[in-house]
């Protein structure tokens, strides 16, 4: 669409839009009726007169997003497809046969059935290559993770044939499976790190993750815990109601979560129901320029009340609120409207939303903090806001978009950390893993997850065998940063193996080996200086001393 019919698009579309939402609130015929009814007409002009047939309904939708573009960064339309392949991990459930893959050498290969779902109750296993579904050979060129998903999900109780070849005799079976509603898990690991620290990994909010998270606490609770670092780096957000149930159990009752306030909604006040069952437990949280939303609430809670350090770099700064309408569609069923309504502030009154507008790219925010040298000096935070901030015992916290961390970690700008980005972007870590596992699942099948790792031989070579097919250049051992980087790499390749074998809570054991957030987190819950005990809760001590080692 050319840029001279945009606004005659746009300003067609709104009218459109308002007309169908509100109507003749008082039985005469409004202004926007009136637009609305013009637009109507000339829709029926081109309908029936333009020189080719059109799709109307797609003419509106092209229209509809074009307005929403003008409008915040999270205004958005979406068809009533969209809406559907958006809902499921938000729900914490998909239907399928429930199975992790991977396509290698134009072959379909398990990694792995998912617990409790029906592909391991029909005894497939890892490593296992699925030949044909429903009689139709499945390989070659044209396999994609797409037309898998085609072939393999569906409604829950439909059914669908699979022959595969087992992983260790390389016999064919044949399976029927049932489809069924499979897990989505947003609480990805938790285990106990050492003397009583539990760590707790969340990936998004979805309907699921307060329930989740509270069985995740209870048994790092039973296994000794006594405080916890909560990973919310590169969790994108979800549903605020999964954020503010989880901050409930870290507060005393009555303290302030969270406030929405925008032109036509009033302030909304949220605040912790009761006292939480582990508001004595010091608290350390995660987080970086990929944690947004739901994650800065929790964040901005858990700083603003002093109940717990934040480590990391400034998050992404979406603090808009959005509210869902219907829009009709005759082709497919209603499609949704989110539109922004209002903006969310920390208890402190911080707007947790970055700037954005005329003269902001906001789509290379990422970039530009690469560019300013933020990611890697915390001096060069750009603290857009001038208002001065203060927690609840009175320490000067920063506005400006995003929480801005007590503990700032520098992004690693080593030669050998880009090294191992390249080698996960491109999937040679993913690819090299599998094909160890399918080649050593004789020697570790018998093995735990705790001892596993007795068996790790030849991963370099893995790696270097798929690296060279892929054209990806391996680093050289002579240096000492040389040494350092291949330390990197085999830790996340041996990490991703522990989660072909064992699953997302074996990753992120091996995983957190070096990782200077969850070590600087570690440090801080253990000194016995770090926190206070005040009317039965714990409260991060506020001093000088404190002060000047937070770099405040």
């Amino acid at each position: 669409m050319s840029q001279s019919k945009q606004p005659l698009v746009i300003a067609i579309t709104l009218a459109l839009g308002l007309m169908l939402g509100k109507g003749c609130e008082d039985g005469s015929l409004s202004s926007n009726s009136r637009v609305g009814s013009r637009i109507s007409h000339i829709l029926d002009q081109i309908e029936v007169l333009y020189v080719d047939s059109i799709n109307r309904e797609a003419l509106v939708d092209v229209a509809v997003e074009a307005i929403v573009d003008e409008l915040d960064p999270h205004t958005s339309y979406f068809s009533r497809a969209e809406l559907e392949e958006m809902a499921a991990p938000m729900e914490g459930n998909f239907e399928g046969i429930g199975v992790e893959f991977i396509i290698q050498n134009d072959t379909l290969i398990v990694v792995q059935a998912i617990a409790g779902g029906p592909s391991e109750s029909a005894g497939i296993r890892s490593g296992d290559r699925i030949v044909r579904v429903e009689n139709e050979e499945i390989s070659g060129a044209d396999l994609t993770n797409k037309r898998v998903m085609e072939l393999l999900k569906g409604a829950r109780g439909t059914k669908v044939d699979l022959s595969l070849l087992h992983s260790s005799s390389n016999e064919e079976y044949n399976v029927e499976i049932v489809r069924d509603r499979i897990p989505i898990h947003s609480v990805v690991a938790s285990f106990i790190l050492e003397e009583h620290v539990g760590y707790i990994k969340v990936i998004r909010f979805s309907a699921t993750t307060a329930a989740e998270f509270a069985e995740a606490m209870h048994d790092l609770e039973q296994d000794g815990a006594t405080s916890v670092i909560v990973d919310l780096r590169a969790n994108g957000g979800g549903y605020m109601s999964a954020a503010t149930e989880m901050i409930d159990r870290f507060l005393d009752q009555g303290l302030g979560i969270v406030y929405t306030e925008g032109k036509a909604s009033p302030r909304r006040d949220y605040v912790s129901k009761y006292d939480g069952e582990y508001r004595n437990w010091p608290i350390a949280v995660l987080i970086d320029e990929s944690s947004a939303s739901a994650s800065e609430i929790f964040a901005g809670a858990m700083q603003d009340n002093d109940r717990g350090l934040i480590v990391g770099r400034r998050s992404f700064g979406k603090g808009l609120v959005q509210e869902e309408f219907e829009v009709p569609n005759s082709n497919e069923g209603a499609g949704a409207l989110r539109l922004t309504v209002a903006r969310f502030y920390t208890p402190s009154g911080r707007a947790i939303q970055k700037p954005y507008g005329e003269g902001i790219d906001y789509e290379h925010d990422y970039e530009d903090r690469l560019q300013s040298g933020e990611l890697f000096l915390n001096d060069s935070v750009i603290k857009t806001d001038s208002v001065v901030y203060r927690t609840l015992f009175g320490r000067e916290v920063f506005g400006g978009g995003g929480i801005t961390p007590d503990i700032f970690i520098p992004l690693d700008s080593t030669i050998g950390y880009r090294a191992l980005a390249e080698l996960v972007w491109t999937g040679v870590l993913r690819d090299a893993a599998f094909k160890w596992v399918d080649a050593h699942r004789g020697e570790v099948v018998s093995r735990t997850s705790d001892n596993w790792l007795d068996s790790k031989t030849g991963g370099m070579a893995s790696i270097k065998s798929v690296a060279e097919d892929q054209g990806t250049v391996w680093p050289k051992k002579s240096s000492e940063e040389g040494k350092i980087q291949i330390e990197r790499i085999m830790n996340r390749f041996y990490a991703q193996v522990a989660r072909n074998l064992y699953g997302d809570n074996a990753y992120y054991k091996v995983l957190i080996n070096g990782d200077d957030f969850t070590a600087r987190a570690l440090y801080e819950l253990l000194q016995k200086d770090r926190f206070k005990v005040q009317d039965g809760g714990v409260y991060l001590l506020y001093n000088d001393s404190l002060n000047q080692s937070l770099n405040l």
